[in-house]
């Protein structure tokens, strides 16, 4: 066993309103400069929808994260190391400016100097790359709130695959169903951007496992852009570097929280330390189909078990970091009560950023002709959970996002959040709690406990709470690990020695 410490960031989808502060938030902080106009580092779509890039999810066509061969092992679903030096010059998979946007501004200055006229002066939309006068037919968040659903929602790829009477469902333009899903770089585990890298520039801090890119090394061949399967590396043609979300490591060493988790407004967004073993990971990547999603969840590992914690203290991990795995939140809802996965765990890279799916129906609807369950029947839930299957979001295209199609995982994750509302809208509205809701939360796999912890991280969480950062001691890691961007202390894939914390 190999325990090393992950940084991780989990999503609400439950609570996200779309507001997309946390995109210019990061779009201040990192990607407002030149070279970096199409850049969102972190980016919110609307679901259902092809989002950004466009349809990144196509790996038939962007040929990102891992495939598993006949033999049962690992390879880059981009190309093998020979195909890999053949495509140095030209690769076929690379998004090209059109899949993101030409970036573009307008030319404010006419508003200005505009000679009279008896018709309103315009400010013309011109290029940011050419500075040529151009029509805009795109942007970042061009399909938001089901804009243009007849070309967008219609085209998702995650839609493929589902039953035909869901797609239809899905793609009725006249049904206004929708969900936001934020994303940044998922920092995973096995990340196929790093493998990809010809020169070894991109690789993963064993401290806190965020990816970086290191710019020295960079020579400017983007195979890291073609190979990352959610399209999170972006190439600045500017400097000719390859850039990504870094996760905002200069403030999380000083005790802040990410500045689109910071910025949150409705403050879906948690961070937590998750220890796991690396002795895992290729086996987890490398699983079946219908193990791979347990697969990779078992990598994480527990942080009250005893030997886990001997074995991270022999790893070099730090007390507080220990500490700080046993209070995070993402520990809390990733493992303790199994509500929040991976984002399309099929693509093998074992993504570290973390999401709890949407319950979509309004749950006073699924509660009405409810309020007393029939416990004569001996199934207390299958009239109420058995609503599920009729929610406006279908289950299928949950499990096609997060569960590698299994649905009896999402159904899971939905039932015990239904029960957690039920639960406690009985107990505020009602003022009891009857023998009924008891047996719908033992049917949900819960219990009172877990559904008062549940329901104060979701809904009254301080910022402490939502935000559990370790202390990272770099006054002193510094003096121990070099400089990672003076090209020394790179070990085996990507990874660095671990610095001795707290030392």
């Amino acid at each position: 066993m190999r325990v090393r410490a992950q940084m991780s960031m989990l999503f609400h989808l439950d609570k996200c309103i779309g507001c997309h502060t946390c995109s210019v938030a990061c779009k201040n902080t990192w990607t407002d400069r030149e070279g970096a106009e199409y850049m969102w580092w972190n980016n919110v779509e609307t679901r259902p929808g092809t989002g950004y890039p466009t349809g990144w999810e196509d790996q038939d066509h962007y040929q990102g994260g891992w495939r598993r061969d006949e033999k049962g092992r690992l390879r880059l679903t981009l190309h093998s190391k020979a195909q890999g030096l053949g495509r140095l010059f030209f690769n076929p998979a690379m998004p090209e400016l059109d899949d993101y946007y030409e970036p573009f501004t307008f030319q404010y200055g006419d508003l200005f100097s505009a000679p009279p006229s008896d018709q309103q002066p315009t400010a013309r939309p011109i290029s940011m790359v050419t500075g040529d006068e151009m029509e805009i037919a795109s942007g970042p968040n061009w399909d938001d709130d089901l804009g243009g659903s007849d070309v967008y929602a219609r085209n998702d790829p995650s839609l493929e695959g589902l039953h035909p009477e869901v797609q239809e469902q899905m793609q009725e333009i006249e049904r206004v169903v929708f969900n936001y899903l934020p994303r940044i770089c998922n920092h995973c585990l096995n990340p196929s951007c790093v493998a990809a890298c010809p020169s070894g520039a991109i690789y993963k801090r064993a401290e806190d496992g965020i990816v970086l890119v290191n710019e020295n090394k960079c020579r400017a061949w983007r195979m890291c852009v073609a190979a990352c399967p959610y399209k999170k590396v972006y190439y600045n043609w500017s400097t000719g570097k390859s850039e990504k979300c870094i996760l905002c490591f200069p403030r999380m060493e000083t005790g802040q929280a990410p500045a689109c988790a910071h910025s949150c407004v409705g403050r879906i967004r948690y961070m937590g330390v998750l220890l796991y073993d690396q002795d895992r990971i290729t086996d987890a990547a490398a699983a079946p189909d219908d193990e791979l999603l347990t697969a990779q969840l078992d990598a994480i590992l527990d942080p009250w078990d005893p030997e886990v914690v001997l074995a991270a203290e022999c790893a070099g991990i730090d007390s507080g970091w220990v500490d700080a795995a046993r209070r995070s939140p993402a520990w809390k809802f990733v493992k303790e009560w199994g509500l929040a996965l991976p984002l399309h765990p099929e693509f093998r890279t074992v993504a570290m950023m973390f999401y709890i799916p949407p319950l979509s129906p309004v749950v006073s609807t699924i509660e009405r002709g409810l309020t007393r369950l029939d416990l004569s029947s001996g199934d207390v839930d299958f009239e109420l959970f058995d609503a599920l299957e009729k929610a406006r979001l279908p289950v299928e295209y949950l499990a096609n996002l997060f569960s590698n199609g299994d649905v009896e995982v999402i159904k899971k994750v939905l039932r015990k959040m239904l029960a957690v509302r039920i639960y406690k809208r009985r107990q505020s509205v009602d003022g009891t709690i009857d023998d009924a809701t008891l047996a719908l939360l033992d049917s949900a796999d819960t219990n009172p406990e877990e559904v008062e912890d549940i329901y104060r991280l979701t809904t009254l969480p301080s910022i402490e709470e939502r935000f559990v950062l370790p202390p990272y001691h770099r006054e002193t890691s510094i003096e121990q690990l070099d400089d990672p961007l003076s090209h020394k202390g790179e070990v085996g894939a990507g990874f660095l020695q671990p610095p001795r914390r707290g030392a």
